[in-house]
């Protein structure tokens, strides 16, 4: 058995090794590569892509997998070992079903997409999309189609993401979260608008850079093992678990912009750092879902970067940070602006309350133009409708309409956006169990300590990389299933003080 699980690892670390270089390929073309390389950077994702799927489904692996079981059942179940096996069994089960040479044309495609879309945005120009995204959709569903049985065409996209979640669990979570949320932002947005205009003032780019890169350096980023870059639309990937990287973009009228998705992508890469280096080059070195990576990145930006006791440290730093911006303005008033709640257009700027409405819009979308009850050439118009009704707002045109998110243009469509809100509701049952079982950690962070929080989370969620199924993690940490109730107190008692409602 030794000498079978030896084999084993050694074909999983060749695998990771492609994919971590299809990785680099991936972060160069939306960092640093120039446009006209993106005809031959498809060509290669697709090829390493392929390679590495074709070296997984090759059926030495799924023979070392059957004559390993009996080993992995002899052990306990949260054991390295029985965890390799089970999980990368799931993963082989699910791999063989997809054609290595459709997911190469896939990723080919993606790439071309993707530098479509980076052109297309800033010059609102839905038209030079609209082809790459009905293609997209027919790839979706080709890739959802390979998994018959299934109870609706998202399941299979949506298990690739957040596995055990279906569509029907999905809407039923989101209906009974909408029921909660809606009448909280009726009643903040009946108030008068927070002034945010401290926030709206010319930052200058490395200040604001230098500022976000101490505070994730002061959280427990390591840049021995990650660096930060920019890019179009912020993002964290991991070559391995000595090289991870996240990504900001900047606007120098905007102090928000840049500090708060630093704060978030750190919250991904220290998932990523705090798992077990013993488990690096398998498929166990990653997150555990969409959802459970987005709870981290949503705890550090939100639960503790928007908190009152964060800035009560931070604040009079950034206040001699940028001077000349900020020192006539109070902490209240630069408490209420970074929290400020508002109807908005734009899913990423958007404040705690609103968010998860944004994220509700695309997943029906999602799930109708995979039904076929729309067609791509009418989602700006469905967008739209949709903003207009949840939000009361009309985009003034698709820049910032149907075109803000790069989800739909760099990868599938359908799974990619449930994983935001299910990251929300986490963040907090994931936060409340931490303060319980460290009650210093308020006070810490009044400090500008959080050696504390990460050290919790890093024993009771990073460690294990995805050797557990976000639902058996979620047992495993609060002691029951996934609840909205720790995420709606928390709105309400946080958001009740700044707006003080009833």
């Amino acid at each position: 058995m030794n000498e079978k699980l030896a084999e084993l690892k050694r074909r999983l670390l060749e695998i990771d090794d492609l994919n971590a270089a299809t990785a680099v390929l991936n972060w160069d073309q939306t960092t640093y590569m120039p446009p006209g390389g993106a005809a031959a950077r498809g060509r290669q994702l697709a090829t390493l892509s392929q390679l590495a799927h074709e070296k997984f489904i090759d059926p030495e692996v799924g023979r070392l997998l059957e004559e390993l079981r009996p080993y992995a059942e002899s052990l306990p179940y949260d054991s390295d070992d029985a965890s390799l096996i089970r999980v990368t069994q799931r993963q082989y089960d699910k791999s063989t079903k997809v054609p290595s040479a459709l997911l190469g044309a896939f990723y080919e495609h993606s790439a071309a997409a993707y530098q479509a879309w980076t052109a297309a945005r800033p010059a609102n120009d839905f038209t030079a999309v609209q082809p790459y995204l009905e293609k997209t959709l027919d790839f979706s569903r080709q890739v959802a189609n390979c998994f018959p049985g299934y109870d609706h065409i998202a399941d299979p996209l949506i298990d690739f993401s957040d596995e055990g979640m279906k569509a029907e669990t999905v809407r039923a979570l989101f209906a009974e979260l909408r029921a909660q949320l809606v009448p909280i932002v009726q009643a903040i947005v009946d108030q008068p608008v927070a002034d945010n205009s401290c926030l709206l003032q010319t930052y200058p780019e490395a200040d604001q850079l230098a500022f976000g890169q101490k505070v994730i350096r002061a959280y427990g980023f390591d840049f021995q093992r990650g660096r930060q870059d920019k890019t179009h639309h912020p993002f964290m990937t991991k070559f391995a678990l000595g090289d991870i990287r996240i990504t900001t973009r900047v606007k120098p009228n905007d102090l928000s912009e840049a500090l708060f998705s630093t704060l978030h992508e750190a919250g991904h890469a220290m998932y990523e750092m705090g798992i077990k280096k013993d488990l690096d080059g398998t498929p166990l070195a990653n997150g555990t879902s969409s959802g459970v990576h987005e709870s981290q990145s949503r705890l550090w930006e939100n639960l503790v970067g928007r908190s009152r006791p964060f800035w009560e440290h931070y604040y009079p730093e950034l206040q001699a940070a940028f001077p000349d911006q900020l020192n006539g303005v109070s902490l209240d008033t630069f408490y209420r602006a970074i929290n400020r709640v508002e109807r908005s257009l734009i899913r990423t700027d958007a404040d705690e309350v609103t968010y998860n409405l944004h994220v509700m819009i695309r997943f029906d979308l999602e799930l109708a133009l995979l039904e076929g009850s729309l067609a791509v050439k009418d989602l700006p118009d469905a967008w739209q409708a949709r903003y207009q009704s949840d939000l009361g707002l009309q985009a003034p045109d698709n820049r910032d309409g149907v075109l803000q998110d790069v989800h739909w243009y760099g990868g599938f469509i359908g799974g990619a956006f449930q994983g935001y809100t299910l990251g929300n509701i986490m963040s907090a049952a994931f936060f409340d169990q931490a303060r319980q079982a460290q009650p210093a950690v308020l006070d810490e962070m009044r400090q500008g300590e959080f050696a504390t929080l990460h050290g919790w989370l890093k024993e009771n969620i990073y460690q294990h990389g995805s050797k557990f199924t976000a639902n058996e993690l979620i047992e495993r940490v609060t002691g029951g299933p996934l609840s909205i109730d720790p995420y709606i107190r928390y709105l309400r008692t946080k958001f009740g003080e700044l707006y003080a409602l009833a």
